[in-house]
C-alpha cells in the first residue's frame, strides 16, 4: 500500500470521528439546552447545507489549491469547531459552529472520492469507507464512555477535537507529497456546468438513489441513541454505547466488503447490501426484545455497508471519466441534501406522532432507493458509454 493511501485512510478517520457524536450525545444535551427532542435536526441540517455548497464547489477548490491542501484545511476546520462545541454552553452557538464543521466536512469528502475512484480498485474504496466507519464507531463509544464516567458531554467533543488536531499535523506535515502526487495524476478532467452534469442520462436516477441512501444512514446515526432511550427505556450512557452497533455493522461490512469486491461487481454489492437492511428491517418488526432491536441497528449499519462506496466507485464507469469528479460533486450534494431533510424530518415526526416509526421510516427509503439503482442500472445496460 503506497504511503498517499495511508494518509486518504488517515483523512476518512478523521472524517467519520465527530458524525455520531450528536447523535450519540444529545439524549443529554437537549435537556441542558431546554429544546424539544427535534432541534438536534436544526444542527444536523446546518451542517448538511454548507457540506453541499463546499461538495458542489469541490471541483473548482482542489483545482486551484490540489488534493492535498483541501484535505489539510477542510481537517483543520472541522478540528476548530470541534474544539468550539467543547466549550459551547448554548444552542444558537452550536448552530453557529456546525456551520465551519459542514463546509470541513464536504470538500474533503468529495475530491477524496473522486480520487480514489479514478485511481484505485474498488476494495481499496470500501475500505477507505471502513476506516470512515472506525472513526465514526468511535465516536459513539467515546462519548458513552465520558457519559459513563459522569463527565458533561462537551468532554466528548473535547477528546475527538484533539484527535482531529493530531491527524491534521500529520496531514500538514505531508503536503509536498501530496502536491507531487496531485500534478502526476490530478489532470484532463472536464470541466461541466451543473446543469450539463444534471442532463446527463442516469444522473437524475443516481442522484436520488443517492439521495434516499444518505436519509437511511444519517437517520439511523442521529436517532439510534434517542430511539433507544425514548422507544426502548435504557439510559442515556447504555443507549449510546449500544447505537454504536450501526457504526460497527458499518465498519466490519466494509472491511468484509473490500474482500467481496474481488469477486462480485459494484452493482452486486449494492444489491446485497439492500437486502441486508431489509433484513434488519425484519428484525424490527418481528419481536420487540430489545435483543433483536440491538441486532437490527447492526444489520442496518452492515448493509449500508457496501452501498455508498459501490455507488462512488461505480461513477468513473457508469458515466465517464471525464465527467467523474463533476457527478460526484452532483451526487454528493444529493446525498447531503438527503442528510439535511430526512432525519430533521423524521424528528418531526418522532415528537409529533411517534418515534417508534422509525423503521417504517427507513423502509420506505429504502424502496425508494432500490427502484432508482434498478432505473439507473437499465439506463447503464441500454447505453454503457452514458
Amino acid at each position: 500500500m503506497d504511503l498517499l493511501l495511508v494518509i486518504i485512510y488517515l483523512s476518512f478517520i478523521s472524517l467519520g470521528l465527530p458524525d455520531a457524536l450528536l447523535g450519540s450525545a444529545w439524549p443529554k444535551m437537549y435537556p441542558e439546552f431546554g429544546v424539544p427532542v427535534s432541534y438536534a435536526g436544526i444542527i444536523s441540517a446546518t451542517i448538511a447545507i454548507c457540506t453541499i455548497i463546499s461538495s458542489l464547489s469541490s471541483d473548482r477548490m482542489t483545482r486551484r489549491f490540489g488534493t492535498g491542501k483541501v484535505t489539510a484545511f477542510s481537517v483543520a476546520l472541522t478540528c476548530l469547531a470541534l474544539a468550539g462545541f467543547y466549550f459551547s454552553h448554548n444552542f444558537l452557538l452550536l448552530v453557529f459552529l456546525a456551520i465551519p464543521y459542514g463546509l470541513g466536512a464536504g470538500s474533503v469528502d468529495s475530491s477524496l472520492n473522486n480520487y480514489v475512484a479514478l485511481h484505485y480498485k474498488s476494495r481499496h474504496m470500501s475500505w477507505l469507507h471502513c476506516m470512515w466507519g472506525i472513526g465514526a464507531a468511535s465516536g459513539p463509544y467515546i462519548m458513552g464512555a465520558v457519559l459513563a464516567e459522569g463527565l458533561c458531554w462537551n468532554n466528548g467533543y473535547g477528546i475527538i477535537a484533539i484527535l482531529q488536531f493530531f491527524l491534521a499535523a500529520i496531514l500538514f506535515s505531508t503536503l509536498r507529497f501530496w502536491r507531487k502526487q496531485a500534478r502526476n495524476k490530478d489532470k484532463g478532467e472536464k470541466r461541466l456546468s451543473i446543469m450539463d452534469v444534471i442532463s446527463i442520462r442516469g444522473v437524475k436516477a443516481v442522484m436520488l438513489a443517492f439521495f434516499c441512501y444518505c436519509a437511511i444512514e444519517q437517520t439511523a446515526m442521529l436517532w439510534a441513541s434517542s430511539y433507544l432511550v425514548i422507544a426502548r427505556g435504557l439510559d442515556g450512557s447504555s443507549a449510546a454505547r449500544y447505537a454504536g452497533l450501526f457504526f460497527l455493522g458499518i465498519t466490519s461490512g466494509r472491511a468484509l466488503s473490500g474482500f467481496l469486491t474481488m469477486a462480485i461487481s459494484d452493482r452486486g454489492m449494492i444489491r446485497l447490501g439492500e437486502a441486508v437492511i431489509a433484513l434488519g428491517l425484519v428484525f424490527f418488526f418481528s419481536d420487540a426484545s430489545l435483543i433483536f432491536i440491538l441486532a437490527a441497528f447492526f444489520l442496518l449499519g452492515l448493509g449500508c455497508a457496501p452501498i455508498y462506496p459501490s455507488v462512488i466507485h461505480s461513477t468513473p464507469s457508469n458515466f465517464g471519466v471525464s465527467s467523474s469528479q463533476a457527478v460526484m460533486g452532483v451526487e454528493m450534494a444529493s446525498a447531503y441534501v438527503g442528510t439535511c431533510l430526512m432525519p430533521p424530518l423524521f424528528g418531526l415526526i418522532a415528537n409529533h406522532v411517534s418515534i417508534h416509526l422509525f423503521p417504517i421510516y427507513i423502509l420506505l427509503l429504502l424502496i425508494v432507493m432500490a427502484i432508482m439503482q434498478e432505473v439507473l442500472a437499465k439506463k447503464v445496460d441500454d447505453d454503457p458509454c452514458l
